[in-house]
């Protein structure tokens, strides 16, 4: 079974895991908005040395692909890639909702809850009422495509025969828009993880489903508009 390096930077949690055979060996994790840059690095060199493995023996490096915050994902993104080229390892691209969604599944598998009717909404802040969400089902196919939502209360009305699990720091913001409906449930315990990056990738290591290294990028969803320089005496 593969060695994958896992790295995920798509929002303010940076978090970077090392797992083998469908086992979690070593995952460093922090939050704060200038995280990533600052701690990416020793991270990494940290979860290779309390695993006890070292790079070469990696087959693999995922990376959480987006959406999501446009510079945790640059950075992300850029250091995946780079290690990939230094090691000669291939890139594996796994989408931060479906990331989320994932483990919302093992949660509701551990609690013995039956998922037959249950669809899957994680939920990434995008500030004021928007949101980059998505629908997936049981098996984690996608019902509805990964968008930018302004939540209303009728958003998901026509899903109404369906439970939808909401989840994800989007979710916690819209939680009072829902809570009145009879399909309703809320999790709040799932974050985004570096593990969880890992476990889908081995799926994807096993159908030789590889990034190309030349051509891997963020997936923004939403063009970047920069606010204006904040240096006194510029305007």
């Amino acid at each position: 079974m593969p060695l994958i390096l896992g790295i995920e930077t798509a929002t303010s949690i940076c978090s970077i895991a090392l797992v083998k055979d469908g086992k979690r060996l070593a995952i460093r994790e922090s939050e704060g908005a200038k995280e990533h840059s600052a701690s990416l690095t020793g991270y990494i060199a940290d979860v290779f040395t309390e695993a006890g493995y070292t790079f070469e023996q990696l087959d693999a490096i995922a990376v959480s692909i987006g959406p999501g915050s446009y510079t945790g994902l640059r950075i992300g993104v850029s250091s995946a890639k780079g290690l990939c080229y230094a090691l000669d390892k291939p890139l594996i691209a796994i989408g931060t909702l479906k990331s989320l969604a994932w483990q919302a599944m093992q949660k509701c598998r551990l609690e013995n809850k039956n998922t037959d009717q249950v669809l899957f909404c994680p939920m990434l802040d995008a500030r004021r009422m928007e949101v980059f969400t998505a629908l997936f089902d049981q098996e984690l196919r996608v019902i509805e495509p990964v968008n930018a939502l302004v939540v209303t209360e009728e958003a998901f009305d026509s899903f109404n025969g369906k439970e939808i699990i909401y989840f994800g720091d989007g979710a916690a913001k819209c939680k009072s828009l829902f809570e009145a409906k009879n399909n309703y449930t809320f999790f709040n315990t799932i974050s985004l993880s570096g593990a969880a990056l890992c476990m889908l990738a081995e799926i994807e290591f096993k159908n030789n489903n590889f990034a190309d290294l030349a051509y891997c990028e963020p997936f923004y969803l939403k063009d970047f508009i920069a606010g204006k320089p904040r240096v006194k005496g510029l305007y």
